[in-house]
């Protein structure tokens, strides 16, 4: 069945009903909303870009972006993000998608913590952190209508969404806290984690091995 929402139609594809079915059973309601409304207004953003997108890639990309705070990854010592992308990745290719769509599915997923640079990649990298940004930052909260940011929100709601994702950040990086050196999620374990040291970008240069 078509499922549209805020004038965006869901692809109504076998891979994308699968990627719903596992992240359902994989993610919390918390997480499971979230990243459908990183699908939402990842493609909202595009429309206003005028970018050809492939949705069902970026809806695979939304949808996985944060599977690696997830139980099954909490001894990982990877990057969340990574985590996240290599499922996509491996759970893409185990169902026929090609190498290359695959790629970029990772590379969304990847990045979508790492600020200035997805924007200049291809639309299905783009808009993964597009959505994010909206959702968790509301960097484009003001460039969506209350419309469709009602009907987003109504469909897939946030209740308490700022203090819950937060929480959810820190707890899916506590075992793991040399993977947010140069990662925005070091901020959250400096506000959550009692006598956590950052790793110092600049001390790391002053003494390393090298004489000068």
């Amino acid at each position: 069945m078509t499922d549209t929402i805020a004038g965006i139609t869901i692809p109504d594809t076998a891979l994308v009903r699968d990627i719903t079915e596992y992240i359902r059973e994989q993610e919390n309601d918390l997480l499971f909303h979230h990243s459908r409304r990183v699908f939402l207004f990842g493609a909202l953003m595009g429309q206003q870009r005028e970018l050809d997108v492939d949705l069902e890639l970026l809806y695979a990309g939304a949808m996985f972006h944060d599977l690696g705070l997830t139980e099954p990854y909490s001894a990982s010592q990877l990057r969340f993000e990574v985590d996240g992308a290599n499922a996509a990745r491996n759970f893409l290719t185990t169902r026929g998608v090609d190498d290359d769509r695959a790629a970029a599915v990772w590379v969304g997923i990847a990045l979508h913590t790492t600020p200035g640079v997805p924007e200049h990649m291809a639309p299905e990298v783009a808009l993964v952190t597009a959505g994010v940004e909206t959702d968790v930052l509301g960097i484009w909260y003001h460039a969506l209508t209350d419309e469709q940011r009602d009907a987003v929100t109504e469909a897939h709601p946030r209740p308490d969404f700022k203090n819950q994702i937060l929480a959810a950040f820190a707890h899916g990086n506590l075992h793991r806290p040399d993977s947010t050196f140069g990662d925005v999620n070091a901020d959250v374990l400096a506000h959550f984690v009692p006598d956590y040291q950052r790793t110092d970008f600049v001390e790391i240069i002053r003494t390393n091995p090298w004489p000068n």
